[in-house]
């Protein structure tokens, strides 16, 4: 696929979820970044903003199969990836699929599952495959999962861990609509409803899109510059546990994947700052006397901005 059909099919996306989706574009392109980079996304906000609503749209417009789960504290492992069945009338066991064998998963509010249903996500985030009695089954591409979560402390959760938190590539606040957006909602909520999303691209379409983003050009001094902001906020006193290398790899893969976006052959700085706010926070774990002084992770950020370079300890022939 050509770059300039890339952008036009992209442009189609965003229209179609458009069509039901009042305003959020920016949550949108992070989806798109998300479903591009082979990445997963967290979603957070207080319920009844759309998250439902805008997952499954996104996932009919790239034509993928979705699937929602609603998390609960007694679902089983086997409720997520499937388990063996006897089939009395052949005598044999027969495997029946969980929700997992999709294309876009919904895992609404995981944080209510136990510890140990939140685990079943973390083979098929990483590897894109499960494991059922032994056997090892692929998931089909693409494979994405976005996930939503209670605040913190309400009654019946159990927190992420650090190592299911660090699984997901991006994690986007969505916020409350404007006043004039909630307007659109309310004069169109009764059509809006029944409206089902077109295609505009299907699933091997998008694996195309994914191995061109893979094509687009990153410099040696963007990939420095993007090693050198982690490790910068990394390096901050007040931060008790840093990012993982993995907040430099998912920056290097949303920055090629927004550059597509934009239409462009190559990644900017800019592409990394605008992706730096959906990768690091979650990553972060900061002191206690830091949250007292009211430091948070977009403020080391902002100043990992201002403090790095992007010629920062390159060669000159490099520059």
């Amino acid at each position: 696929m050509e770059l300039g059909e890339a952008a036009s099919r992209i442009r189609m996306i965003r229209e179609e979820v458009g069509r039901v989706i009042v305003g959020k574009k920016n949550v949108v392109d992070a989806l798109l970044v998300a479903l591009l980079a082979e990445g997963h996304i967290l979603l957070e906000g207080v319920p009844g903003i759309g998250k439902t609503m805008l997952a499954r749209s996104f996932a009919q417009a790239i034509g993928g199969k979705f699937k929602r789960i609603q998390m609960t504290p007694d679902l089983l492992p086997a409720d997520i990836v499937g388990t063996y069945v006897f089939n009395p009338k052949n005598a044999n066991f027969k495997l029946r699929h969980g929700p997992i064998f999709a294309n876009v998963i919904l895992a609404d509010e995981l944080n209510r599952a136990t510890p140990k249903v939140q685990a079943a996500f973390i083979e098929a985030m990483q590897e894109r495959q499960v494991t059922i009695e032994g056997n090892t089954l692929p998931l089909e591409r693409p494979f994405m999962v976005i996930a939503t979560q209670m605040p913190y402390g309400a009654a019946g959760t159990f927190p992420l861990t650090e190592v299911q938190i660090d699984r997901f590539a991006y994690r986007i606040d969505v916020g409350y609509p404007s006043e004039d957006e909630e307007v659109e909602v309310v004069s169109r909520i009764d059509w809006i409803e029944q409206l089902n999303v077109d295609p505009a691209m299907n699933t091997e379409e998008i694996v195309d899109l994914v191995e061109l983003a893979k094509s687009i050009y990153v410099h040696e001094r963007v990939k420095r510059y993007i090693v050198d902001i982690v490790s910068k906020v990394r390096g901050s006193p007040h931060v008790r546990t840093g990012p993982s290398p993995r907040a430099s790899i998912w920056l290097f893969k949303g920055s090629r994947v927004r550059a597509l976006l934009e239409g462009r052959e190559y990644a900017i700085p800019d592409d990394v700052k605008a992706l730096a706010s959906y990768v690091i926070p979650h990553r972060i774990r900061l002191k206690p006397e830091a949250e007292a002084e009211e430091v948070s992770a977009e403020k080391l950020i902002e100043e990992a901005f201002k403090e790095t370079s992007v010629l920062k300890g390159l060669e000159p022939e490099k520059r």
